[in-house]
């Protein structure tokens, strides 16, 4: 039987969690999207997030934007991993292969295609470079702020994007064969 005590902090923690939802659901969805290419997969995400929070409900003080932020980026990639989708997502900064401006047919193919290579790509990475990955090129955060979100130095954030960019590179010519 639940206390008096108990109900108080449950409907506290729920209004917490509903103005944590309120004030960063748009956001949150945008970060998820940007890994899912998928509305679908994102939402999901995003009530992955908020279903994790309210099990933590009764320790809610340290979660701000940059948690939530972590948490909807961290889900996505779960979904991602998976479910091993093939959707497309906008990748601006992967280079000139994604410029569909003036891109014929042949080459909108590639891009699509590249986008999916890529996805499938970021999900075999491990959990710390992924996120890394997804923060620095996704969401265009530089590596001070990747360290400062993760906890970690500018250094380790540094020589980790190296790491999975010559990976990805690596991976990418083996794809494209001596195309890249």
């Amino acid at each position: 039987m639940q206390t008096a005590v108990a109900r108080e902090l449950s409907l506290n923690a729920g209004e917490v969690i509903q103005a944590l939802f309120k004030e960063h659901h748009g956001a949150l969805l945008q970060a998820a999207y940007q890994i899912t290419g998928n509305a679908s997969q994102a939402e999901d995400a995003l009530q992955t997030v908020f279903v994790r929070i309210l099990k933590l409900s009764s320790s809610l003080e340290g979660i701000g934007r940059s948690y939530l932020k972590r948490a909807a980026i961290n889900a996505a990639l779960d979904i991602v991993r998976s479910r091993k989708i093939s959707q497309t997502v906008s990748l601006e900064a992967v280079g000139d292969r994604l410029n569909e401006r003036s891109a014929g047919p042949d080459q909108l193919y590639s891009a699509s295609e590249l986008r999916r290579w890529l996805r499938d790509a970021v999900s075999r990475l491990s959990p710390t470079a992924a996120e890394i990955f997804a923060l620095r090129f996704f969401h265009d955060l530089s590596n001070s702020e990747i360290a400062e979100l993760l906890g970690t130095s500018p250094g380790t954030v540094a020589v980790t994007l190296h790491r999975t960019r010559i990976r990805l590179q690596n991976e990418m010519e083996s794809f494209y064969g001596e195309e890249s």
